[in-house]
């Protein structure tokens, strides 16, 4: 994935999945031609190959389990992830937490097939541990502020830019993004002020009433 960088996850709103989603990866696709900005999508899993078909920017999944292919009935694995033609996965989400053993049994899984990991962190431990496990990319994401009207880089920049030495300190080619009630052109300046690599965000974009102008400002920033 191309920094600076837009992550946008559609998680399971209502507004981005089925056709919707399809019309909103669509617009990310649009405003990343007109705009020259890395935007990069996170569609609902059933929908990873249809999306990964549709758009020309990478499609991540949302979510991989710790098992590689195989009988594991249920199971989303990295291998299935990247025959659907994702190019990365997000991984231990506040709202898809793993357990310490698991995310770096996935993480380890994800290298040796060569699909990217951003590893999500709602503080300094956790970005330390996550760090340690050597994904592309870890999130800094306070849980308390997640579809909040705040963005972190407001409410908290000192948590940010400690996770970032902090991240770095343990690996330095590790890459960190930020996350949590990013919402605008400001949020993502002051983000890579901040020494972050870009934003990973949802309800901003998928939430808003015209998606395509909240990626333009917001890619505007970049």
């Amino acid at each position: 994935m191309r920094t600076p960088a837009i992550v946008v996850n559609f998680k399971a709103y209502e507004a981005a999945v089925g056709g919707s989603a399809l019309t909103l990866a669509r617009v990310c696709a649009a405003v990343t031609v007109e705009t020259g900005a890395s935007i990069a999508v996170c569609p609902p899993s059933f929908q990873l190959a249809q999306i990964a078909a549709a758009v020309k920017i990478p499609v991540l999944a949302q979510h991989v389990d710790p098992r590689p292919a195989g009988s594991h009935t249920g199971h989303l694995t990295p291998h299935a992830a990247i025959q659907a033609g994702a190019a990365g996965t997000l991984l231990n989400h506040a709202e898809r937490k793993l357990k310490a053993a698991d995310a770096a049994r996935t993480i380890a899984l994800c290298k040796e097939l060569g699909l990217e990991v951003i590893a999500c962190a709602d503080g300094l431990p956790e970005a330390r541990r996550l760090a340690r496990l050597h994904p592309e990319f870890v999130a800094v994401e306070p849980p308390e502020l997640i579809g909040g009207k705040v963005s972190v880089t407001s409410a908290k920049p000192e948590v940010v830019r400690s996770a970032v030495e902090a991240v770095h300190a343990v690996a330095p080619e590790v890459q960190v993004l930020c996350g949590a009630g990013v919402k605008t052109a400001k949020d993502v300046r002051k983000a890579l002020e901040l020494g972050t690599v870009g934003v990973l965000l949802a309800s901003g974009v998928v939430l808003a009433k015209d998606p395509g102008k909240a990626l333009r400002d917001l890619a505007a920033a970049l």
